[in-house]
């Protein structure tokens, strides 16, 4: 990728989606490259049509994405960027269209819980779509006048809709993060703060996981997240995802990945990325 052409993002949804939002605020002059699943993101990047992924890992209401840590150890991408969107749900229309008149809205099935005092206060009923984004774009194509979605304000942009209400979550904390990622590793120390990420795999020994945690805890490096899943289909092959504050050439998160990689079958950094001011 050169440093004088915008690069190309892939992110999972239409233009306007949470994903496409996170990849303006990540490279303002990236252009955007839409894909249908997850594991299209990755390989469009793996084929050349794209330069970087943005993928969602987890949000501050549903928690960890599904699918995305399962994803990432064998991707054979690496994370060099993360970014925090704030989930702004906005009431878009087609032009013309006035609050009184909307009576149904469609949206991402995960949005319409979140809107849901919004809706019953102006007694608005609701069906889920496969993407809110994608449902901006049905609308704006053949919608009729009564209906309305919830999406990105970026939606209504792009798709020529009216923004009839914005902010109209339940909650004003909802936040999803997103991993900026691209083929190859930068370890390069960037910012005043870093962040480690990486995968392991656990010796079949008696407190091997109390064990690998304590090195991190005895030489002062916090653990930001730690999340365990299964693998390959079995009960007892289980790997852990985690996040660490530092660069792993920093003394102390040196030996805590030392001591950790001496309790473990697997230990694998998936990239080393500035903290976002978000956090």
């Amino acid at each position: 990728m050169t440093s004088n052409k915008p690069p190309r993002i892939a992110f999972q949804g239409a233009l306007g989606a949470y994903s496409h939002e996170a990849c303006l605020q990540a490279r303002p002059d990236g252009i955007p490259v839409p894909c249908t699943t997850f594991e299209d993101v990755l390989s469009t990047v793996r084929d050349g049509r794209a330069d970087l992924a943005m993928l969602p890992v987890e949000n501050t209401t549903y928690g960890r994405v599904a699918d995305i840590h399962r994803l990432l150890p064998q991707s054979g991408m690496h994370i060099i960027e993360e970014a925090f969107v704030r989930v702004r749900i906005a009431l878009m229309a087609r032009p013309g269209t006035t609050l009184d008149q909307i009576k149904h809205v469609r949206a991402h099935l995960v949005l319409l819980p979140q809107a849901r005092s919004f809706l019953d206060t102006h007694g608005i009923t609701s069906e889920p779509a496969a993407d809110s984004a994608g449902a901006a774009e049905e609308l704006a194509t053949n919608g009729p006048a009564h209906e309305g979605v919830l999406a990105s304000s970026v939606a209504a942009k792009i798709h020529g809709l009216t923004v009839l209400a914005d902010g109209v979550e339940d909650l004003d904390h909802n936040t999803t993060r997103f991993l900026l990622m691209a083929p190859n590793a930068d370890h390069t120390p960037r910012g005043e703060k870093m962040m480690t990420t990486f995968v392991f795999e656990v010796r079949n020994i008696p407190a091997a996981l109390y064990k690998a945690m304590g090195g991190f805890a005895t030489n002062g490096v916090n653990m930001t997240k730690l999340e365990s899943y299964m693998v390959g289909g079995s009960f007892t092959a289980t790997q852990f995802y985690a996040d660490i504050e530092g660069h792993p050439d920093d003394p102390a998160v040196k030996r805590a990945l030392e001591e950790l990689d001496y309790f473990t079958n697997m230990l694998d950094v998936l990239g080393v990325y500035p903290a976002h001011p978000h956090r």
